[in-house]
């Protein structure tokens, strides 16, 4: 890639990203320590997530700084959260400004945030009339929504697919597939049944009798090492549903808003379309707020008044936020962006040539990069210390979802560092 790179479209400027903040030199000790904070956030928080990695203190941009000062280049943006970055002007404005009039009202009233953020995701998802939205707060929480959906056709049976991942609640944890977050809370909802990825045979031999509800998937299966179904399956999965009145329902919790260089992973694909779609993570830029969205009339009244709710689904805020996120996307051209900074950031990276770098998996800029051994969680350590933010979701795969303003200039940098990263990662002999 060319070193010399404008910024991308809607990145704040210098200025804008120290704005408001702490001097990027605040001491350790003003802040208590990382050490300090790291002590107290055990002592007073439960340990479902273990030890932080670092106690984080501000953000600007693509950026984070850590408690002792330490700059970090966020290749993970929360787990895809972050789209615009750390302190985007247009997210906090849109923040601001709305929390100065209505910030939650309960779901006894409406607002106009919530009713042109529904319209604005019925637009962009390309959906018939008689479409509909509901909002929540999280993805899983998007998930369990959709499983009552499904419950409501009348159909017993649900199919999920191996290495899938909705969410740890209790009904989205009965789709997701990996048995160690599902033994401990077991018995789940039942029901479920899980495929394997790829496989049209066994799926059109599932839904054969005729009494599936749903098929939950992921395009593209991020917590299970970035690992996309593919356009055959897709395809397959939406005829074979469509076949058999089953619901096709579209997990896009980490592949929507404008991730893989589409508004949503499935419009790669043309004329693919689900009955149900999930989302959340990028939808808020990290204010939180879920979405479903229901196309068509056929699915739209399966859930009836009082059959669910939500207290802060929706609220004004969070839709202010959304609203904020989509335009910036939209006017900034960060779809285009996208896929061009991705894919040069796949070619660079192939372009190492390194013999423990077997392949680069996804689209757009939800990305891993695939190892020939099991290195990923020593190599996300080895990054960290260099100041580079990624994540490791299984052995042998290093997940990349940056914000989506990153530039190629600052991914090169991290390209730039991988070579050495693997030395310290690797098993000797393994280089």
């Amino acid at each position: 890639m060319s070193e010399q790179v404008k910024p991308a479209p809607g990145q704040p400027t210098p200025a804008q990203h120290t704005q408001g903040h702490p001097a990027q030199g605040q001491t350790a000790r003003a802040q208590g320590g990382d050490l300090d904070l790291a002590q107290r956030y055990g002592d007073a928080l439960l340990p479902v997530f273990g030890t932080p990695q670092k106690v984080l203190a501000r953000g600007a941009g693509v950026h984070v700084w850590d408690t002792e000062g330490k700059q970090y280049l966020d290749l993970l943006a929360g787990i895809a959260v972050n789209a615009l970055g750390h302190g985007h002007p247009a997210l906090l404005a849109a923040i601001m400004k709305q929390a100065e009039t209505l910030g939650h009202v309960s779901n006894f009233f409406a607002s106009a945030p919530q009713i042109e953020l529904a319209e604005k995701l019925l637009q962009l998802a390309e959906a018939p009339a008689g479409s509909g939205v509901f909002f929540a707060n999280s993805g899983t929480e998007a998930n369990e929504a959709a499983f009552k959906i499904a419950r409501r056709t009348g159909r017993p049976r649900i199919l999920a697919l191996r290495n899938s991942f909705h969410g740890r609640t209790m009904g989205a944890l009965a789709l997701t597939w990996k048995e160690a977050y599902r033994a401990p809370f077991e018995p789940l909802p039942g029901g479920v049944e899980f495929l394997e990825v790829g496989d049209e045979a066994a799926l059109a031999e599932a839904l054969a009798p005729g009494d599936v509800a749903a098929v939950f998937a992921e395009p593209i299966q991020g917590e299970a090492g970035v690992r996309p179904l593919g356009t055959d399956y897709l395809q397959a999965l939406r005829r074979l549903t469509r076949e058999h009145g089953t619901l096709l329902i579209l997990d896009e919790v980490q592949t929507g808003i404008g991730r893989t260089g589409h508004w949503f992973a499935h419009q790669a694909i043309e004329g693919l379309q689900p009955d149900v779609m999930t989302l959340a993570k990028g939808l808020g830029g990290g204010f939180p707020i879920g979405a479903v969205i229901s196309y068509g009339p056929a699915v739209h009244d399966l859930l009836q008044p009082g059959q669910h709710g939500t207290t802060f689904g929706g609220n004004p805020l969070a839709s202010a936020a959304a609203l904020a996120v989509l335009g910036t996307i939209l006017e900034d051209g960060l779809l285009e962006h996208v896929r061009e900074v991705g894919a040069g950031f796949t070619r660079d990276v192939l372009a190492l040539d390194h013999p423990l770098i077997e392949e680069v998996r996804g689209a757009g800029l939800l990305l891993g990069i695939g190892f020939r051994a099991p290195i990923a969680p020593q190599l996300a350590t080895a990054a960290l210390e260099a100041g580079f933010i990624v994540n490791a979701p299984d052995g042998t795969t290093l997940r990349i979802a940056p914000p989506l303003l990153i530039t190629p200039a600052e991914l090169d940098t991290f390209t730039a560092a991988l070579p050495a990263l693997l030395e310290a990662a690797a098993p000797e002999g393994e280089n």
